[in-house]
């Protein structure tokens, strides 16, 4: 058991978006992390569109181990995560957000998770008993209160669907990824409902360090977050629940 752990590989997925002043900073973050686990490992930075200098900035890494995609035009947080998902070779696949609001020492907290459990899918949680979350006031109530919808539409057993570090077996990736079609806002949930879908019932949450940042606390922006997270995740249930478009009699095959 013990060698076939250690020829197994990880690959990390960090969508990057305005991060030009940090980006080197952070994927050396998450390499030094990666250097101390057992896997092989490769880090696949994908720049949500071209021009603000996060690609120029992330090409001048010079390791072997970190691979950067681009597309021209930015096109949402969703769509960097499964266009690098589509690419990674890991037997297990994780994503976690640029910016380093959460603690990168969690790639190996999920990583051990998903070995503990035999699990399909691990989900970093700000709600796990042993989470450390430094986060506001306003912005818990408003996730609390858009995870008890989620729950009561898709009967996810786990607390918290959008904290943005998760790991995924490859199998799961190969049967989900070509169903799903939100780009931005409730990505994160879809890849969880699909796969819950699919028969891939063995969902846990692992703990999680956030900082948040509150330089990004404006009220606009949260109040035009929200309602579009809303319509993505009503569409979600509607395809999930009304029109079986993830099923494998779905109009996904369609396309």
């Amino acid at each position: 058991m013990t060698d076939q752990l250690v020829h197994r590989k990880l690959s990390v997925i960090v969508p990057a978006y305005h991060q030009s002043k940090t980006i080197v900073k952070d994927v050396r973050r998450i390499e030094k992390v990666l250097s101390q686990i057992r896997y092989s490992y490769e880090i696949i930075v994908v720049v949500d569109g071209y021009g603000d200098g996060t690609y120029r900035a992330a090409k001048q890494m010079k390791s072997l181990n970190v691979k950067v995609m681009v597309y021209m035009k930015n096109q949402g947080k969703g769509h960097a995560v499964r266009l690098g998902m589509g690419k990674a070779t890991g037997d297990y696949v994780a994503f976690i957000d640029s910016g380093m609001e959460i603690d990168p020492n969690g790639i190996s907290m999920i990583l051990e998770h998903m070995e503990w459990y035999n699990a399909d899918v691990i989900v970093g949680s700000k709600r796990h008993p042993a989470s450390i979350v430094n986060y506001p006031r306003d912005r818990r109530i408003l996730s609390f209160g858009y995870q008890m919808i989620v729950r009561l539409l898709f009967h996810l057993s786990v607390r918290d669907t959008q904290a943005g570090i998760k790991i995924f077996r490859r199998k799961v990736l190969e049967k989900i990824l070509p169903r799903l079609l939100v780009k931005k806002y409730a990505f994160d949930l879809e890849l969880l409902a699909v796969a819950k879908r699919q028969g891939f019932r063995r969902i846990y949450e692992a703990p999680i360090k956030l900082k948040y940042n509150f330089s990004d606390m404006i009220h606009s922006s949260t109040i035009h977050a929200i309602f579009n997270i809303s319509l993505d995740t009503m569409a979600i249930f509607y395809r999930l629940y009304i029109l079986h478009y993830y099923d494998d009699n779905g109009g996904w095959k369609k396309l």
